[in-house]
């Protein structure tokens, strides 16, 4: 029975480039020469910082470039509120990675409301979706693609 999988995953390794750019790009630039700014990686969650409130958000605008060069949506970023600690700025932000119940939930809740023949099963932080057909698995991916949800989904896993 065919089926696959949906998941939203962030491939750490391209996380890693793109922080690793980013961090390039501010020794580099002119406007950052004599500037204590950096983005510091911790798993899935970084922290940028710098002297001033505007090379922060400089700094935040250069990571999302960086993360849709290496191939990962920057909707899956949570930047958090701007922290002031003495000279600096600091900014947190987390990438979302896994479905969390609510997000499963309402993708379960979606596809039974389009009323095709297939089933769809929560199963950790992914969502596996099984039907009698090819055809009706494809068109749940593209009823998929073309909702607006709040977190970037892969479709991996397909079987026939």
């Amino acid at each position: 029975m065919p089926s696959f999988d949906i998941v939203s995953e962030v491939d750490k390794h391209q996380l890693t480039n793109a922080v690793d750019q980013v961090n390039r790009t501010v020794t580099n630039r002119f406007d950052f020469k004599g500037v204590d700014a950096q983005v510091e990686m911790n798993d899935f969650s970084l922290v940028v910082r710098a002297e001033a409130d505007i090379q922060v958000d400089q700094m935040v605008d250069m990571l999302r470039g960086a993360l849709v060069k290496c191939d990962i949506d920057p909707l899956a970023m949570e930047v958090g509120e701007k922290e002031q600690s003495g000279k600096q700025v600091k900014v947190a932000i987390t990438l979302k990675n896994g479905l969390d119940k609510e997000l499963s939930k309402k993708i379960v809740k979606m596809i039974k409301d389009e009323k095709l023949k297939v089933q769809a099963a929560i199963q950790g932080d992914q969502v596996r979706v099984t039907g009698k057909k090819r055809d009706d698995l494809q068109q749940v991916m593209t009823m998929l693609r073309g909702k607006e949800l709040d977190q970037p989904l892969q479709f991996n896993n397909f079987r026939d």
